[in-house]
Formats: C-alpha cells, sequence, structure tokens
C-alpha cells in the first residue's frame, strides 16, 4: 500500500493506520500539496477510520501544514473518525503549544502510546 505514495510510508496496525511522514523537511508548496492530496487520498470517505500520523522523520515543517492537518483533522471528524499524532520533535511541539493546537490534537509521545489511546 505505501508504494501509493511518495510523502508518507502506510501500515495497518490492529487498532489504526499509521501514516508516517517520509520528508525531513515539509517546507514548499509542492511538498504540502503531494501531503494534502496522499492524506485526503488515504481517509478518504472511510467512517470511522482510527488515523495516527507519526512525525518522527519531520524536522522541520512550515506553517501551512498547521493549516493542511486542521483539515485534516476536521474532515476526520466529518468521517466520525479519530485522529492522533505522535513522536513530535520538541521545537514542533512549541509551535503547536503557541498556537493552542496542542489542545486540538491528540498528540502523544511515540506509536505504542498513541495506538494504546484509539
Amino acid at each position: 500500500m505505501s508504494d501509493a505514495f511518495r510523502r508518507i510510508d502506510v501500515s495497518k496496525q490492529e487498532k489504526a493506520e499509521i501514516a508516517k511522514f517520509k520528508d525531513k523537511k515539509i517546507l514548499d508548496e509542492t511538498a504540502l500539496d503531494e501531503l494534502r492530496v496522499e492524506l485526503v487520498r488515504l481517509i478518504n470517505d472511510r467512517q470511522g477510520l482510527n488515523l495516527l500520523l507519526d512525525f518522527s522523520n519531520v524536522e522541520f515543517m512550515s506553517s501551512a501544514v498547521l493549516g493542511l492537518l486542521g483539515q485534516i483533522h476536521r474532515k476526520m471528524g466529518t468521517l466520525k473518525g479519530k485522529l492522533k499524532m505522535c513522536s513530535i520533535h520538541p521545537q514542533i511541539y512549541e509551535v503547536f503549544k503557541l498556537t493552542n493546537l496542542n489542545k486540538l490534537f491528540s498528540i502523544h509521545k511515540d506509536q505504542a502510546e498513541s495506538l494504546a489511546k484509539f
């Protein structure tokens, strides 16, 4: 399945699907657009999907990624799915705190902790 995606590696666990970002830096519009298309395709009309976004590879990302995450969060809510995030580098997590998105999103230390919360 992950062959179908350039920007994310997708794997299925017992409780959720995991989308692990491949890029260390998500900064330019092209990468962001491809990521948007891939995430929307992954969740496309799948009612009740449990999705975990794994940020362990990501060292830098533009603020536009936060907007994309908000869109994905809303779409998951519409589909009655659950969205969780894990392995966010401390400097990126600071941005989530500054924008209060750490209160909106369900963010966990690692995959194991996240999967236990579904």
